[in-house]
């Protein structure tokens, strides 16, 4: 990876099996010179939190289409909290609806992207908007 590149842990909170989309997300962001760590399916908040701390990541992106958004996001922004760790940003897409996305900005989620987002500009909100605290 570039020297100076965020990294970034990508999840599948809860029991989320389809896995496709987070995957492409994941190459899309290699390929723009992000560090990427991808933990994998049925992650919990803990897991995905402790994977963050332990990489010294920059950024969380979830992807969540189970419904379980609310849950698995607010729960990942409350242990960040409890860890000292509010610094990491997190973002994330899937099937959210706009009350629920306005309800995530106001705990702290830095953006959520729908269905048809285009992966360019994922990528591009990445680079422009989590900073590598890790490089020196």
């Amino acid at each position: 990876m570039a020297e100076g590149a965020a990294r970034i842990v990508v999840a599948k909170p809860g029991l989320d099996g389809h896995d496709r989309g987070v995957k492409i997300v994941a190459r899309v962001l290699r390929d723009a010179g992000v560090e990427v760590i991808y933990t994998g399916l049925r992650q919990t908040p803990e897991m995905i939190v402790a994977a963050a701390l332990q990489e010294d990541a920059d950024g969380i992106g979830l992807s969540v289409l189970s419904g379980a958004h609310m849950t698995m996001f607010t729960r990942v922004m409350e242990l960040l909290r409890e860890n000292g760790a509010e610094d990491i940003r997190v973002f994330g897409g899937g099937i959210i609806p706009d009350a629920d996305i306005a309800e995530l900005e106001r705990i702290g989620v830095a953006k959520i992207f729908t269905p048809g987002a285009p992966t360019s500009e994922i990528a591009d909100w990445v680079r422009e908007n989590v900073r590598p605290a890790h490089a020196a």
